[in-house]
This record gives structure tokens, C-alpha cells and sequence, in this order.
């Protein structure tokens, strides 16, 4: 599967397991409530780690969990589910997380220009048709009213 990771198309390399599932060993991503349950198992292995988070969780939760976290998917539930902004501008602007956010789920492409502004820097699709469009979508706009958060 490809995404768009820093304004390219890229192999993932990553693979979510799901609560239920064995974890394994690679770039795997985890729900919140797993990273919460098996975080010392996770830490321990030779896995790079990401966390799946919702619109209805809470970024404070791994807050002080976030240089344990290479990645963060910020899973939408709807394209009109704004909530996934605000956690997206809090991991960057209030606890200044640096590794790569990365949204997915029900988000449309037009919406990646605005996503990239509160500082998601990579896109899956559901749609990997949407990959080119997504792209370009990145520079809509030459000129801002708001200062961004990268």
C-alpha cells in the first residue's frame, strides 16, 4: 500500500495490529487502549511503535509517552469529524512531538492542505486512486491568513 509521507508517494511500511491480534515484530501501530495495556511489552521489543488514536480519545493520554512513539495515526471516524484536527495541532504546538503524524480513515482528499497546516505530514487514503489529487491538494494555496503550526 502507498501513502503520502512529506509531499511524496511512498511504500508504508507500517502495519497495524489489531487489539486482538498477536503482536509481531516491525513498524507495527497499536490502538490507545493497547499502547495503555501492553506498553512494557511494546517498549521491550525490537519494534518501531506507533499509536492509533481516535477522535473520542484523549492526546494527553500518551503525552508523556511520546518519545517512546515514532508514529501517530490519527484515525477518522467522518470526514466531518473535526476533532482529529485539534489533536493533530496539540501534539505538535502544545508537546512539540516531532516523529511523523500520520492521518487515516473517512478524511476526503481536499481536506490534506488544511491537515498538513495543523501538522499531519502523512496521508493514507482510502483510496490509493487518490494519491495524485491528495498530492496536489497539498498546494492549494500560496498564501495564508494563519500562521502555521510547521
Amino acid at each position: 500500500m502507498q501513502i503520502i509521507k512529506d509531499k511524496q508517494i511512498i511504500d508504508d511500511s507500517w502495519n497495524y495490529v489489531a487489539d486482538d491480534a498477536e503482536l509481531v515484530e516491525g513498524n507495527i501501530c497499536v490502538s490507545l487502549a493497547r499502547w495503555k495495556k501492553d506498553k512494557q511489552q511494546l517498549l521491550k521489543s525490537n519494534s518501531k511503535i506507533g499509536v492509533r488514536i481516535t477522535s473520542s480519545d484523549s492526546v494527553e493520554a500518551i503525552a508523556d509517552d511520546l518519545k517512546d512513539i515514532q508514529l501517530i495515526e490519527l484515525d477518522f471516524p467522518a470526514f466531518t469529524d473535526g476533532r482529529i484536527f485539534s489533536h493533530a495541532w496539540l501534539l505538535r504546538g502544545r508537546y512539540n512531538y516531532q516523529g511523523e503524524i500520520r492521518a487515516t480513515g473517512h478524511f476526503m482528499p481536499d481536506q490534506v492542505f488544511y491537515l498538513s497546516r495543523v501538522g499531519v505530514n502523512a496521508f493514507n487514503l482510502e483510496k490509493t486512486e487518490d494519491l495524485p489529487v491528495a498530492l496536489s491538494n497539498l498546494n492549494d494555496f500560496s498564501v495564508n491568513y494563519q500562521k502555521s503550526i510547521r
